[in-house]
C-alpha cells in the first residue's frame, strides 16, 4: 500500500486573522564579527520538480523560485486553487517576479562608491514584500520566502552586510558555513522554522487574492495583514563563502537537516588556497546541490529494497508534494557584475519605452539580455518567466514594523 498526504488546504481569511491574533513574529537579529568594507552577492541556482504522481494526475507545478544577485526566493501555491478555476502557479510566480524587480532597484551596489545607491528607499523585508504583492494582480494563495542580500547596514561606519529573511507559511530556510577554516566542513549556522495553523501540515500561514469564485466577502487588506504580523523576520550576518538552502515544504518534511548538509559537503568540496580569497564555484554546481536534494526528497515517498518507508520528518513515507530548491553562496560583489547588471538595467528601460511592432529591433535587446542573465544564473534563469512589472514609486506608503 502506497503512502501519501493530502494537499496543502486553502485558509480562509476569517481563520488567519484569528491565528494572527496569536502570532508574535519572531524578528530575529544573528550577528557575529564585523565585515570588511566590501558588498556582497548571491551566487545560485535552483531547481524544481513535479512529484511524479501528482504530474500522472495533471496536477500543475504551482512551486516558484527566483535567483538574483541581490535576491533569492521560493513560493509553494496551494495547488486547491485549481478546483476552483484558478490557475495556482500565476500568483507565487507573479510575487517572485515583483519582488526581484524591487530588490535589484533598491539594493544593486554601485560599483564605483562600493556602497549602496537605491533608487528607492530600502525599508526592509517586510515593506519589500508587501509593495511586491500589492503590485500584483494574479489570484490565488501562496506562502513564500525570500533571502535579500541586505550591502546598507554599517556598524561603527562599517559595512557589515546581512541576509534579511522574511518568512510567510512552511517554505525553509537554512543556511551553512564552514566555521573552521576553508578546508573544513560545512555546518548549519541558522534554520528557520514552519508557520503551520495548529500545526497542521497542510495548513500553512499564505498570501492570498481570492474571488468571488472562492469567498464573496473576500477582503484583500487581509493578505497585507498576513505580511505585516504573521511573517517571521530574520536578520543574519553574512560572509564570504556562506551557503544558503531554501525549499518548499516538499524539501523540509521529507528531508532531515542532516541529510541536506550531507548532499551540500558531498557536492561543495573545500577549495585549495588561493591568495585571491574565495573562488565563486560554478552555478551548474549549485543547480546539481538543489537537484540532488529534491530528487532525494522524492525518493523518500518510494519504499527501499526492503520494501519499507523511509524515515522524514513528517513520518515515514515523507509526503507527495511539488518540490523546489535554490542553492547559493554568498561572494563578493564585483565589477564585472555592475558592468552586466548595468547593461541589463538599461535594456530594462529600453524596453519599457518601446513595444516590438516592427519598428524596433527590441526582439535583439530581449535576446542580450537573455544572455546577460545567463552570465549569472546558468539554467536557473528562464526568459519565458520574466515579465515586466512596474515597480512601486511610492515606498513611504509601506509601512516598515
Amino acid at each position: 500500500m502506497e503512502l501519501g498526504r493530502s494537499p496543502t488546504f486553502l485558509v480562509g481569511p476569517e481563520k488567519q486573522r484569528q491565528q494572527l491574533a496569536g502570532f508574535k513574529r519572531n524578528d530575529q537579529h544573528l550577528s557575529e564579527m564585523y565585515q570588511k568594507n566590501k558588498p556582497l552577492c548571491f551566487n545560485a541556482n535552483a531547481f524544481q520538480k513535479t512529484h511524479p504522481r501528482k504530474a500522472m494526475q495533471n496536477r500543475k507545478d504551482a512551486d516558484a523560485t527566483v535567483v538574483s544577485p541581490m535576491l533569492l526566493g521560493v513560493a509553494d501555491g496551494v495547488s486547491q486553487i485549481e478546483d476552483l478555476g484558478i490557475d495556482a502557479s500565476e500568483l507565487p510566480n507573479e510575487l517572485l517576479k515583483a519582488c526581484e524587480e524591487l530588490a535589484m532597484a533598491q539594493l544593486l551596489p554601485d560599483s564605483e562608491e562600493m556602497m549602496v545607491t537605491p533608487e528607492e528607499n530600502y525599508e526592509g523585508p517586510i515593506t519589500l514584500m508587501r509593495c511586491a504583492y500589492e503590485s500584483t494582480e494574479s489570484l490565488g494563495s501562496t506562502t513564500a520566502l525570500l533571502a535579500i542580500l541586505d550591502n546598507s547596514t554599517q556598524i561603527h561606519g562599517k559595512l557589515h552586510p546581512m541576509v534579511a529573511i522574511v518568512a510567510i507559511g512552511d517554505c525553509e530556510l537554512l543556511i551553512l558555513r564552514r566555521l573552521h577554516g576553508r578546508q573544513s566542513a560545512l555546518e548549519a549556522v541558522f534554520h528557520t522554522e514552519m508557520q503551520r495553523i495548529g500545526g497542521h501540515a497542510q495548513q500553512p500561514i499564505q498570501i492570498a487574492r481570492i474571488d468571488e469564485r472562492v469567498d464573496p466577502d473576500f477582503d484583500e487588506n487581509c493578505a497585507v495583514e498576513v505580511i505585516e504580523r504573521g511573517s517571521a523576520v530574520h536578520y543574519v550576518s553574512a560572509y564570504e563563502g556562506d551557503i544558503i538552502v531554501m525549499g518548499s515544504d516538499g524539501v523540509f518534511d521529507n528531508m532531515f537537516l542532516d541529510e541536506i548538509v550531507d548532499i551540500c559537503n558531498q557536492v561543495l568540496r573545500p577549495q585549495a588556497y588561493n591568495p585571491r580569497g574565495h573562488v565563486p564555484a560554478d552555478p551548474a554546481v549549485m543547480r546539481k546541490v538543489a537537484q540532488k536534494i529534491v530528487l532525494e526528497s522524492h525518493a523518500k515517498t518510494s519504499p527501499g529494497p526492503n520494501g519499507y518507508y523511509p524515515e522524514a520528518p513528517i513520518g515515514k513515507g515523507g509526503k507527495v508534494d511539488d518540490t523546489c530548491c535554490v542553492v547559493g553562496e554568498v561572494v563578493e560583489w564585483t565589477r564585472s557584475h555592475s558592468d552586466v547588471w548595468t547593461r541589463v538595467r538599461r535594456n530594462r528601460q529600453w524596453q519599457g519605452l518601446l513595444t516590438c511592432g516592427g519598428h524596433f529591433q527590441r526582439c535583439s535587446e530581449d535576446n542580450d539580455h537573455d544572455q546577460e542573465m545567463m552570465h549569472f544564473h546558468g539554467k536557473a534563469y528562464n526568459p519565458r518567466h520574466q515579465r515586466e512589472i512596474e515597480s512601486r514609486r511610492g515606498a513611504e506608503d509601506c509601512t516598515i514594523l
